[in-house]
């Protein structure tokens, strides 16, 4: 049984992972939140304690943290007597925090794959280029490393498992479909890190079509769908995490990555990238300065946790699995909807943050009772789903299923 709390960052995802933290600190222990600004740690901590999130009475310790400097985060580890590491820092990050883990004995968890800052869309499948070559340390140490534990991917990993194995006898496609109906009334702006957020579209798109990797441009393939409570909505085909797991390790020829995007939000987007500001390499200005053009648009966005107190609308996020179950066509999709003002009001963080957040500390819960301690590295799909995805039910993210049968809870 492991328990106690190291969260790496202090953004939006952080602010809800260390309410949910609180919530359930019977059962995780002791909280610890370390960042590069202390004043963001302090600030979550503060929200926590007015909020009275606590379940039984605690403070969270604050640290100021290099994350990229491994034995900063060991000592952290070691002076908190963290037991569980949950890193929602940026994702250049991952492969720092996870040496800390496997050195300190720690569990690890992230929720989105690690990326190194000069290099997009690496060849496919994207876990194998970094956390997978250390899957032979983790199981030797018995550290429990579970990848890519947010939402998507995640918990739309869980939902695939479930699909699969649960619902069809033979799976053709899986087409994970996210839609952020929200509305956050600025200008221009994007719901998590600025320059992840961009990074993702700017390459290549990988897709798992004919059980092998085809590449396309980005808006170049959408579809339009009538969807649950968010209704009609136009999604484009882009690469993403969990493509590159689930098609090692689900037999599914066909598994693509939708978003919902709006013309403005294309619009912008392809102005900045055709004038070269979306580019990660480095550009010398005429006063002689280095300057990374993708971190300039960065700093000039608005935060995406400021976003948070004018949010309204609704997220849909799911599933579509299709194949055959008892030699007939079957069609499924399992999903989850959140809403922005219902976020904000428990935990302060916009709803993208809040079915990041909530998740890796439902994947802790699971860790702390040994459900799902493996002492291995794995990805969402390779465990057990259902006590992940009943436990999101009680937690704050309920999962529904929609098919020939009606659209229901989906409870196990």
């Amino acid at each position: 049984m492991k328990k106690n709390i190291l969260i790496i960052g202090a953004g939006g995802v952080a602010q809800v992972v260390a309410h949910k933290c609180a919530q359930h600190n019977d059962i995780l222990g002791s909280i610890a939140i370390a960042s590069r600004g202390i004043s963001k740690c302090q600030d979550i901590a503060n929200s926590v304690r007015e909020k009275n999130a606590f379940k039984i009475p605690a403070e969270i310790a604050c640290f100021e943290l290099d994350a990229f400097n491994i034995e900063a985060t060991k000592s952290i580890i070691k002076e908190t007597e963290a037991q569980i590491v949950i890193n929602v820092g940026s994702a250049f990050l991952n492969m720092s925090v996870l040496q800390a883990c496997i050195e300190t004995g720690a569990a690890y968890l992230d929720t989105a794959i690690h990326e190194e800052p000069h290099k997009i869309c690496e060849t496919p499948p994207w876990y194998n280029n970094y956390e997978w070559q250390r899957r032979e340390i983790c199981a030797k140490n018995k550290i429990t490393a579970i990848l890519g534990v947010g939402f998507d991917p995640g918990v739309v990993n869980a939902y695939a498992a479930v699909a699969v194995n649960d619902y069809l006898d033979q799976t053709d496609s899986l087409d994970i479909i996210d839609i952020n109906a929200g509305s956050h009334g600025r200008y221009f702006a994007t719901n998590f890190d600025p320059e992840i957020n961009f990074r993702e579209f700017t390459g290549q798109v990988w897709s798992w079509q004919n059980s092998q990797w085809t590449s396309n441009q980005m808006f170049e393939i959408k579809r339009t769908d009538d969807l649950p409570v968010v209704g009609q909505q136009t999604s484009y085909m882009t690469g993403h995490d969990e493509i590159h797991s689930l098609s090692q390790n689900l037999n599914v020829p066909n598994i693509r990555f939708w978003m919902g995007f709006g013309e403005h939000y294309i619009n912008v987007f392809t102005v900045l990238k055709n004038l070269g500001l979306l580019s990660e390499q480095p550009v010398t200005t005429a006063e002689g300065l280095e300057v990374i053009p993708l971190k300039v648009v960065k700093a000039v966005l608005p935060d995406p946790s400021s976003l948070a107190p004018d949010y309204s609308g609704k997220t849909c996020i799911g599933t579509l699995a299709k194949g055959k179950k008892d030699g007939k066509e079957k069609e499924v999709f399992i999903y989850n909807v959140a809403d922005h003002k219902e976020a904000y009001e428990e935990v302060g963080s916009q709803g993208i943050s809040y079915t990041a957040g909530v998740p890796p500390v439902a994947a802790a819960i699971l860790v702390a009772q040994g459900v799902w301690d493996v002492e291995k590295m794995v990805n969402v799909e390779e465990l057990d789903p259902k006590p992940f995805l009943n436990l999101l039910n009680q937690i704050g993210l309920p999962n529904r299923v929609k098919d020939e049968n009606g659209d229901r809870e989906l409870v196990f």
